[in-house]
Formats: structure tokens, sequence, C-alpha cells
């Protein structure tokens, strides 16, 4: 009999997880409705976006507004024409910034897009730090439905270059407005994507500090004391964001249609008040944990309860702390101790209650639901998102036959006992 040593299979474990790719695109058998992949195939491109001549804020001192061409490399999933072989692997870093690792997904590299478009246009605005690929499931699941999905790495805020946190809080809604426009011009550099992208409706979704920067963009104008703060950038920079100014009234895109922000960052220190929240007039969706201590639970709550100008959602993952929904599932490689951080990255991505890849197919069903009604006015998808509140107070009440019976209450698209531990909530502009 062969013997295999602790140090072996330590080595067979090692060299696994070396090897291992982490796949981005799967949909559990108990996900809901409109979690699954549509019905095209799934294209993918990289492009680098220039904001020329802006202020380096992450240099930036009472003193000095150095400049310099801010760069945004940026992935582009759309729907793909047909013969699209998929099985891409991204290559990408790990948390610690310094670790590289593989995620497999659906879409195929400068695939040839398909001719059905235009199609609605989603950005995606990763967290502090974070990267283009944090969210990817989502991009690939969207753009299987018929979206152009633009991702960003938003420079001074990637896990290989997280720097000062006031460029951040500056650059987070101006880099995303910035990109809307260019995804509007995309033909003018690739000809060959010429009417796959429809700008005129887009809908920006971000977490954490992606949040934060989709709801100024919105019309969230931040709050004096905001703009003040030691970690503000200097000379009142952020003053460009405050509420009631010119320049932050100018700031709101109206090509944008609706706005999906995950544990947006903000309110629980004060960016915002409610005034500053009510200016936000685009359809909002709130998504978060209800123990988030990041962005803090009851701050979100804030926020759902004073963006008064709009009708607005809060998808309540019960239990779940700041990394509801939002990142991909954690690469294995994140499952040990990194010696740069000294902690596991797993902690990035995971939940300690919640299964993440649970949680992505939740969120990609709600974001279709509300993308599809608000970008393509497909008016039916509003019965998903007309909920009992809480989803235990909801009826399972079935005909033998599938036939749902008058005291049927149980949340739409979903099976059977799978909606526990989620709140849906609605308020309607006031």
């Amino acid at each position: 009999m062969t013997r295999i040593t602790l140090a072996t299979l330590a080595l067979g474990l090692a060299a696994t997880a070396a090897s291992a790719q982490t796949a981005i695109d799967r949909t559990r058998p108990d996900a809901p409705a409109l979690a699954a992949f549509g019905p095209y195939g799934v294209g993918v491109r990289e492009m680098v976006f220039t904001r020329p001549d802006q202020i380096n804020v992450a240099h930036a001192t009472a003193d000095d507004l150095p400049r310099y061409d801010r760069r945004l490399t940026v992935e582009i999933w759309y729907p793909a024409a047909e013969g699209a072989e998929p099985g891409i692997a991204y290559r990408t870093l790990l948390r610690d910034g310094v670790t590289p690792v593989a995620l497999v997904g659906r879409a195929t590299r400068d695939a040839a897009p398909s001719d059905s478009g235009p199609f609605p246009l989603v950005v995606l605005s990763h967290g502090y730090p974070g990267n283009r690929f944090l969210l990817s499931h989502l991009g690939e699941n969207l753009a299987s439905k018929g979206y152009v999905v633009a991702s960003i790495d938003h420079p001074d805020s990637t896990y290989d270059d997280q720097t000062a946190f006031g460029s951040t809080l500056y650059n987070r809604p101006r880099d995303q407005t910035f990109v809307v426009e260019q995804m509007a011009g995309l033909a003018d550099a690739l000809p060959d994507m010429a009417g796959v992208v429809d700008a005129g409706n887009t809908a920006v979704i971000g977490y954490s500090m992606g949040g934060y920067g989709a709801l100024i963009l919105g019309g969230a104008g931040v709050t004096e004391a905001a703009v003040a703060l030691d970690y503000a950038p200097p000379q009142r920079l952020l003053a460009e964001h405050l509420a009631g100014s010119a320049s932050h009234a100018a700031l709101p895109d109206p090509r944008i249609k609706a706005i999906i922000a995950i544990g947006p960052w903000g309110r629980n220190t004060g960016f915002w008040d409610a005034g500053g929240l009510a200016g936000v007039q685009t359809p909002l969706m709130l998504i978060a944990g209800s123990v988030d201590d990041v962005s803090q639970y009851p701050a979100i709550r804030q926020i759902f309860a004073e963006t008064t100008g709009t009708t607005r959602h809060l998808l309540t993952f019960t239990n779940a702390n700041h990394n509801a929904a939002a990142p991909i599932p954690a690469p294995l490689e994140g499952w040990k101790v990194s010696e740069t951080l000294g902690w596991a990255p797993f902690d990035q991505y995971a939940d300690p209650v919640w299964d993440t890849l649970r949680m992505n197919n939740i969120a990609q069903h709600f974001a279709t639901a509300f993308l599809d009604l608000h970008l393509k006015g497909m008016a039916d998808r509003a019965d998903y998102l007309n909920l009992v509140p809480d989803a235990a107070e909801g009826v399972w009440s079935m005909a033998e036959d599938g036939t749902q019976q008058a005291d049927h209450s149980y949340w739409r698209g979903f099976q059977n006992r799978t909606a526990v531990g989620l709140l849906f909530e609605t308020l309607p502009a006031e």
C-alpha cells in the first residue's frame, strides 16, 4: 500500500489551488426564475478610456493641484453573434494586489456582436478597493439577456493601486458619467460595434463606493460637512458634488434611467442628509445585508427613506454583512492567509452566513426585473417587484396542476421555500 504523507497531501492541495479557476457563471438549481442566463452568447472586449488633464487628487495638496491623464480600463460584455464559443479565462489579481487568479466564464474574447441591437447600457462600478471583475458574474449574465455592460477599473481604488481615499470620493461619479459618454461613441473606436450600444437607455450599478458614486450621479448632492472632512480631497474639491451647487446640478445624465446601489457607502458618515438624498430622481434599487457594518445597514435604510424624489426598492439579505450580493465567489487562492495582508482575502468576497453564489443569483434575478422594466419597457417585469415585503409571510398555494390558488402570495419567480431570509420593500416617490 502506498503511504501518503501529510507533506505530499499538502503539496497536492497547493498544486490544485495554484491551478484552480473560479467559475463566475453558475446558476444554482434553486435560483429564482430571472437569474438564469439569457438567449445570447456573450462577447467581451477590453478598452482603455482616458480622461485627459484631470486633477491628480491622490497627489494633491493644500498648495498644489497637479494634473494628469486618468486612464480607465473597462471590460465590456455584450450580446454576441451566433457561433461564439464560450469558456473564457479572465486573468486578474486577488484582493492582496499581487496574487494572480483565473476566473472562468462563458464569454468569448473579441466575438462579433449580435446584429439584434441596439442594446441598453449598464455601467458597473466596484468598491474600494476592487476591480472590474468583482461584479463580472453580473456583467456576463446581463449581456446574455440583451445588455451591453461596461465594468470600470477605477484608478487609485483597485487592489494593486489603492491610494488616497479622497480620489475615490471625488472621481467615482465623474468616472461613471465619463464611461457612459465613451460608450455612447464606442463605434468611433470599434466600427464593428456600430448599432450595438443604446446609451440613451443606461443604468449604473455600483457596489459600496460604486454605489456612493451612482447616488451622487443620480442627484444625491453631498453635505458641507463631507466637503470639510480630513480625508476629503484638499482645497474643497468635493464641493463639486455639493448639494445645491451648479456643478452638481450639471452632473446627472438624463440617459441614466435606473440605478442599483449595493451596500452604498456614505450616509453612515454624513456624506448625505435628507435634503441631499431627495435630489435623486432616477428609479432606484438598493441591495444590502441587514448586519452591514461597513456602510451600516441603518444608514442604508435612511437612504431608502430619504430618496423621496423617486420610486425605490430595498432588497435585504437578513444577517448578511457588507459583501451581500455583489462580489464574485471567493477565488480558492484567497482561502489561505495572505503574507501581504496578514489575513485571508476570502473575507473580501464571502459572507459568514449566506452562500455567495446564492446571493449572486438572487441579485441577477432582481437586477434583470428592474432593468427590463426601466430600460426595455417590459411592463410585466413589475410583477417581480410587487411582493409581500417579508418573504416569510408569503403563502405558497398551488393546485396539483401547478396553477396558483387565490391565496398564493409567494414571491414571483421563487420556488417554494427558497425566498427564506429575504425582505423586499418599496416606497413611491413623494
